[in-house]
């Protein structure tokens, strides 16, 4: 029954030889039996939704960077590449390191020294119960449509390779992070967060290497781009410049102005995702030392930078070398062109990764490819559960239900909060369907929840008169903002010219300068109702506010183990790699 269930799909591109699907079984057998191994490991609350704080600065790097490296990265940027070309690349560059490296050097000593569980815990110290209160419950209904998008990227991949029902494929891998999650909890997803990456960089670097080697380089990918877009075959446009043409929103595919790149992505998505999201803070969280926390982000950054080589290229590969079978060039579409046309023999932006794995992975190969995507997936997919998990458990039961049971009890809590997110998650996949393409669908939700979170954490943060009402009010306001922008578009595609700034600017463009009108807001609203409100004594925001805190003093180190001098480092080639693809 199952099997007949699996293959009511799509026909497949690629058969699997008995390797591959050795790989395959051998991975979903280790990261089950890694959630096994480590269940005694998580008895207490401590250890299942913190890891006990005991993971090293390269652990806690490594799985801060894994957490991110699910379907927003394999299949996401590479349909996004494929769409937009190589601006798909701010995503990593502008879009993260400046975030990372601020919520090592500057925002982490507050997040471990407060001893935090989640961010909305800190909001919970510096605001009260309303403000954190109002930060879980969005943030754990934005973790669950995320872990949804993950789901249903593992399912495209098993549809397109092997013919499999979408179906079958989101409950097959849905089962596997439900039971190692539950039954390790956070230590669980973070070793294997760390197999995970491992095995993502060593099956997708195939991609990169042989469609370079095919194309002759650099210089032979962009020659050809040009070759196809004279000749028509690709929609014009610069799509191997970073910089070059975002002096107007209708010079480059993605229809935005480089105000957008810096201040919408750079500022209020970037930072509110890479030093709000509890996705990515938590498992720097985790840490042993706060030295290793300040590590973490800084070590993960360096990782970052070099993703596009595994995400961006395929993408760009793609324009040039995917083929039909009667020779011809293929051209992807929109999820939702595939939808409406059943049956035609389309394959939309998002699968271009997978439909790249076919055509260079040859037997035993393409089994590791597929792992790669499999592990990414359930990264992504595992810590948004585990996140959802904690948030629900320690900022929403515990507060609201019940506020006074043994430790063991917030422990199976969470337990079965990994179940449910689990399920609620399949549900949100479906919802996947209905956008063009997958990160359309993904900066939607982060301009909706992440940027206005972020207002009310930085006023919190680096300004003492920050009340109460003011950060409730600051939150609440900025996210119903971002949510009525979306809805007006949606009711009058001209307001389009007055969210974004420009009538050419399209969805992406869209999603950045609705997060800068939401931060805005919500910075707003928090300064003007805290001038007319009671602020908090001095003496209550230690360890919470720049200016009221005594951060704690670190031991010397050598100049090569300094925190501060990596961090120099990630920003001189951070800057030279903006430069070199100017």
């Amino acid at each position: 029954m199952v099997t007949a269930f699996a293959l009511t799909g799509a026909p497949s591109l690629a058969h699997l030889t008995l390797l591959d699907l050795a790989v395959i079984a051998i991975y979903f057998v280790m990261v089950i039996w890694i959630g096994f191994y480590l269940k005694s490991k998580a008895n207490t609350s401590e250890e299942f939704f913190m890891a006990g704080r005991e993971m090293t600065a390269w652990i806690a790097g490594l799985s801060f960077v894994s957490a991110n490296l699910g379907s927003l990265e394999l299949m996401g940027w590479a349909g996004s590449a494929y769409q937009y070309g190589i601006l798909a690349a701010h995503w990593y560059w502008v879009g993260a390191i400046p975030a990372m490296l601020f919520l090592g050097m500057v925002m982490m000593p507050f997040y471990y020294v407060c001893k935090t569980h989640s961010v909305p815990g800190y909001l919970k110290l510096r605001y009260g119960q309303g403000t954190s209160v109002v930060a879980a419950v969005s943030f754990a209904f934005m973790t669950v449509l995320m872990s949804g998008v993950n789901m249903f990227s593992m399912a495209l991949v098993m549809k397109v390779v092997l013919g499999w029902d979408i179906s079958f494929s989101i409950v097959v891998s849905s089962l596997a992070v439900a039971a190692y999650v539950a039954l390790g909890g956070l230590r669980s997803a973070i070793f294997n967060e760390v197999l995970q990456f491992v095995l993502i960089w060593g099956g997708a670097l195939l991609v990169p290497i042989l469609g370079l080697v095919e194309t002759g380089g650099w210089s032979g990918l962009k020659a050809r781009i040009a070759h196809n877009i004279s000749v028509g075959l690709i929609p014009a446009g610069d799509y191997t410049h970073m910089w070059h043409s975002m002096g107007h929103f209708s010079d480059n595919p993605m229809g935005v102005h480089w105000t957008g790149i810096v201040f919408g992505l750079g500022f209020a998505i970037s930072f509110g995702y890479w030093t709000t999201d509890f996705l990515v803070v938590q498992r720097v969280l985790a840490a042993n030392s706060l030295r290793s926390a300040r590590m973490a982000p800084v070590i993960g950054s360096f990782f970052k930078m070099a993703v596009p080589f595994i995400v961006i290229l395929p993408g760009l590969l793609g324009l040039v070398v995917l083929q039909n079978s009667d020779g011809s060039l293929m051209r992807l579409v929109g999820e939702n062109v595939v939808k409406a046309n059943p049956g035609a023999g389309l394959h939309s932006f998002n699968e271009v990764l997978p439909l790249m794995l076919v055509r260079y992975c040859s037997p035993g190969l393409l089994g590791l490819g597929i792992t790669a995507l499999i592990a990414g997936f359930m990264s992504g997919m595992a810590g948004n559960v585990s996140a959802f998990s904690a948030v629900w458990t320690y900022d929403i039961y515990q507060p609201l239900i019940k506020n006074n049971a043994r430790d063991e009890h917030y422990v199976a809590v969470g337990r079965w909060a990994t179940i449910l997110g689990v399920v609620i998650s399949i549900g949100a996949a479906y919802t996947v369907m209905r956008a063009q393409g997958i990160m359309d669908y993904v900066q939607a939700l982060f301009s909706f929840f992440i940027a206005p979170l972020l207002g009310v954490v930085l006023m919190g943060m680096f300004w003492k008169r920050a009340t109460k009402q003011g950060g409730f009010w600051g939150l609440l306001l900025g996210t119903l903002t971002s949510i009525g922008l979306w809805a007006w578009v949606k009711a009058d595609p001209g307001a389009l010219k007055y969210v974004a700034l420009s009538p050419d600017a399209r969805d992406m463009a869209e999603n950045m300068y609705r997060a800068l009108w939401s931060v805005s807001v919500s910075m707003l609203v928090t300064l003007v109702v805290s001038l007319f409100t009671q602020a908090r004594p001095l003496a209550e925001l230690n360890g919470l506010v720049y200016g009221a805190t005594k951060l704690p003093t670190e031991e010397p180190v050598p100049f090569y183990k300094n925190e501060w001098f990596w961090t120099i480092i990630a920003i001189i080639v951070f800057f030279a790699l903006n430069i070199y693809f100017w």
